[in-house]
């Protein structure tokens, strides 16, 4: 049975999340949309102002009585650091409680993890100092591999070359602050289901295509982790187990034929269709998936075929995705949306034909700008003050 203080925590961040969800707003309406006692509400938003997560704003309008002051949250009360790692760049950021970034940088992600682990600590410690004014809540970290979920360890990046690696206790040793590692994928869906466009969505899958491919998993509201977090690697599912070898040892797996890495391993070693003498072609080398975006944008027909390929495996993964869970929708997150118009009818089309449920699954590509990644560090940081009500 639940305590009175476990009561209390819960009613806390009901109203708490409700402000952040539907500000600005008044007292009456938290109430109204919590179901609590109006009484009740006013002492936990009296709390809340004292402790400032949340600040009163302009006067609101009614048709009768007293104008009822409007409720925000407080984004001068908090800082939070998101820190995304990838590959080639880690970006971190200073994010505030309605995850607007206030400030933003970037460093190599070098492939010695201790090398790296320095550096970061003093790009996040002079951050931190360049904003001595917020109150930090702690730091969110999104890595592009397994992560062991109760230790919080980086058990295995493949496209990084790390094993076994810390960062969660130097980050917390040298900064003070707590710290929260996340696998890239499930820190996307947190994202959307937390400030995306699928705000409040209980079923949903973050497929992210990048160096690898990842997915993470929204089911019933929750994110499905695995007893040991690493649930979810679907990257690593094997479409042919005579396939090209895989960074994580394996041979075939989705993520060795739909990748950016497949992409341009594809484009280097020539597509599988021929081309007329007069189609273009370029012959500049490339060296990186934005560079066969950018030929494929010029009229490049290589570039192109190369683009039809990878949305061909795209969709026969996504096809698994639907037989095996049927979410309501799935999120692309990656350069590869850039190229959405091209892309996204073709793996729409091989998701019809193999998908065999019949389920309503919509394939969205997330704004890339918006930068889910980094999103989904921040909303790591967040939800525990904030518990938000996943609905369907």
């Amino acid at each position: 049975m639940a305590s009175s203080e476990i009561a209390r925590d819960i009613n806390r961040s009901s109203v708490l999340d409700l402000i952040r969800t539907n500000q600005p707003v008044s007292r009456a309406d938290v109430a109204r949309r919590t179901g609590l006692q109006r009484s009740t509400v006013s002492l936990i938003v009296d709390e809340l102002i004292s402790e400032r997560w949340v600040a009163e704003g302009d006067l609101g309008q009614v048709p009768l009585g007293r104008r009822p002051r409007l409720l925000y949250l407080n984004t001068d009360r908090a800082g939070i650091i998101g820190i995304n790692i990838m590959p080639r760049l880690t970006t971190i950021a200073l994010a505030d409680l309605n995850v607007t970034f206030r400030a933003e940088e970037s460093i190599p992600t070098s492939s010695d993890p201790n090398t790296f682990t320095t550096v970061l600590i003093s790009t996040v410690r002079r951050l931190i100092g360049q904003h001595p004014d917020m109150v930090y809540e702690g730091i969110g970290v999104s890595v592009p591999g397994r992560v062991d979920y109760l230790s919080q360890r980086l058990v295995f990046a493949p496209n990084l070359g790390w094993r076994q690696v810390d960062l969660k206790q130097p980050l917390e040793t040298s900064t003070g602050l707590p710290v929260q590692i996340e696998n890239a994928a499930n820190a996307c869906a947190l994202a959307e289901v937390w400030s995306g466009p699928h705000k409040g969505l209980s079923d949903l899958i973050a497929v992210t295509v990048s160096e690898g491919i990842g997915t993470g998993i929204v089911a019933n509201g929750q994110l499905v982790r695995g007893p040991s977090g690493a649930a979810g690697e679907f990257g690593h599912v094997c479409m042919d187990s005579q396939g090209p070898n895989c960074k994580c040892g394996g041979r075939g797996c989705w993520e060795a034929y739909a990748s950016n890495s497949a992409a341009i391993r594809n484009y280097s070693q020539g597509s599988s269709r021929s081309h007329k003498p007069d189609e273009m072609i370029t012959k500049d080398p490339i060296t990186s998936f934005a560079d066969i975006l950018s030929m494929a944008e010029r009229g490049d027909r290589k570039a192109s075929d190369v683009l039809d390929i990878m949305a061909r495996y795209l969709g026969l993964g996504m096809a698994m995705l639907v037989n095996g869970l049927a979410p309501s929708v799935i999120v692309v997150v990656g350069e590869v949306t850039r190229a959405w118009k091209r892309v996204g009818p073709l793996v729409q089309s091989v998701v019809q034909e193999c998908a065999r449920t019949h389920a309503s699954t919509r394939i969205v590509p997330a704004d890339d700008v918006t930068q889910p990644r980094l999103r989904g560090t921040i909303a790591l940081v967040l939800q525990k003050h904030f518990r938000p009500r996943l609905v369907a």
